[in-house]
């Protein structure tokens, strides 16, 4: 079934038909009228011009006028329809060679608006890239972007698929892991650490919570020597035992903290840069690293936050930008207004932006030219014969009626010199 005008283009476009209606019936009927008149006049004069010989002009020019008039009517009128229902040959025209005009406009709106010369020229001049720098360096501009951000964030995320990316993300995350040995990575950061002399401050740290544990747990320690000491030892001795112990292990932790070359650390030292070389080139170490990383990717702790991670991603990047205040949205709206501020200050940038925008359309209008073309065929052919014919007389209709007024004009002024030149010469 053909479709019609109204439903390809959109009633939208079609709101000022009642308008252009009206007025198309009103010049329809002062081009009848004038007919009619010339009728009136014609038949009144040809009775009066045997009395009145100058009739004789007004005769002729009446005459002629009619002549001009019903002319023009059926030229008009053949344009779209057959006039008086009557299938005259080479009348609706437009209704015979509906589809043929689709393709002459598809040629023509490809030869002359869809080449790389025209659009090329017409982006140049339009300077678009100062147009739209200008315009993004207005931060109420940039924060009109980022409240439509999360619309378009959202239309994204609900166009993909859920379950595809999160599979692809989670193959990704874990393909990634497995491709990355753990244990190099460690001796790189012991590395590090021992270069920048962090490890130092981490020990002294770890020593100074040791030494507050064992402060606030005295009793505990003490309540623990007592329970496993024979029961034949008296209390006192315990105490003094333990005394002795605790004192000496606190003296050895502080000791360990506040002398920055004491032997223990130095071996620590030692012992840390050994560790940092094994965990690089130690194939056994290497592999147990692998081994505990494997574990870990296995648990299922892992594997719930792993499988959930595509969704937090989602979450987060809709709540972000629906909140105006977010920091994606703030760093967001800052960056466009840099981006604006940068294109007009910027003429070299903005040549290439001009540049790769002309390029790119131009290319475009290039490569998909026929395309457009056949869809613009495609579309009217798809069109109802009789409704399209409607609607082109509706669009200029109007404006074809003074061909009909100034055939009735002209008609009658050529009817006047004629019968004048007749009468005088001939």
């Amino acid at each position: 079934m053909a479709s019609s005008p109204a439903d390809i283009v959109g009633l939208d476009s079609f709101a000022n038909d009642e308008e252009r209606a009206a007025d198309l019936k009103k010049m329809k009927l002062l081009a009848t009228a004038l007919f009619v008149l010339a009728a009136i006049v014609f038949v009144v004069a040809k009775i009066l011009e045997d009395s009145r010989p100058w009739m004789g002009y007004v005769r002729a020019t009446a005459e002629a006028a009619m002549v001009g008039a019903l002319a023009d009517w059926f030229a008009v009128t053949a344009l779209f329809k057959h006039p008086l229902g009557l299938p005259i040959p080479h009348t609706a025209i437009i209704q015979k060679r509906k589809d043929q005009i689709g393709a002459s406009l598809g040629g023509f709106v490809k030869d002359n608006f869809l080449t790389r010369e025209v659009v090329t020229e017409r982006l140049v001049d339009a300077e678009l890239a100062s147009r739209l720098g200008s315009w993004l360096a207005k931060p109420a501009n940039a924060r009109t972007i980022g409240s439509q951000s999360a619309t378009v964030v959202k239309a994204a995320t609900e166009v993909l698929q859920d379950e595809v990316l999160q599979s692809g993300l989670e193959s990704l995350v874990v393909d990634r892991a497995k491709s990355i040995k753990v244990a190099p990575i460690a001796g790189q950061l012991l590395d590090s650490a021992m270069e920048g002399g962090h490890h130092q401050a981490l020990l002294e740290g770890v020593l100074a919570n040791l030494n507050a544990f064992m402060t606030e747990n005295r009793e505990t320690f003490r309540d623990r020597l007592i329970q496993e000491s024979p029961w034949w030892v008296p209390e006192s001795v315990d105490d003094k035992v333990f005394d002795r112990i605790y004192a000496g292990v606190r003296s050895f932790l502080t000791d360990l903290g506040n002398d920055q070359y004491h032997p223990v650390r130095k071996d620590l030292d030692v012992r840390t840069v050994q560790l940092a070389q094994d965990l690089r080139n130690s194939p056994e170490l290497i592999a147990k690293g692998e081994e505990m990383k494997a574990q870990l990717l296995e648990h299922p702790d892992v594997k719930a936050w792993s499988a959930t991670l595509w969704a937090r991603i989602k979450q987060g990047l809709i709540e972000a930008t629906d909140d105006p205040n977010s920091e994606l949205r703030l760093r967001l709206e800052q960056a466009l207004v840099e981006a604006g501020q940068n294109l007009e200050k910027d003429p070299e940038l903005r040549a290439k932006i001009d540049g790769w925008i002309t390029d790119s359309v131009g290319y475009v209008a290039e490569q998909f030219r026929g395309e457009v073309a056949d869809l613009i065929a495609t579309t009217v052919q798809s069109w109802d014969t009789a409704e399209t014919a409607d609607r082109m007389e509706l669009q200029v209709g109007r404006d074809l009626q003074f061909i009909r007024i100034n055939g009735t004009l002209v008609g009658g002024l050529a009817g006047l010199v004629i019968y004048t030149v007749s009468e005088l010469f001939l």
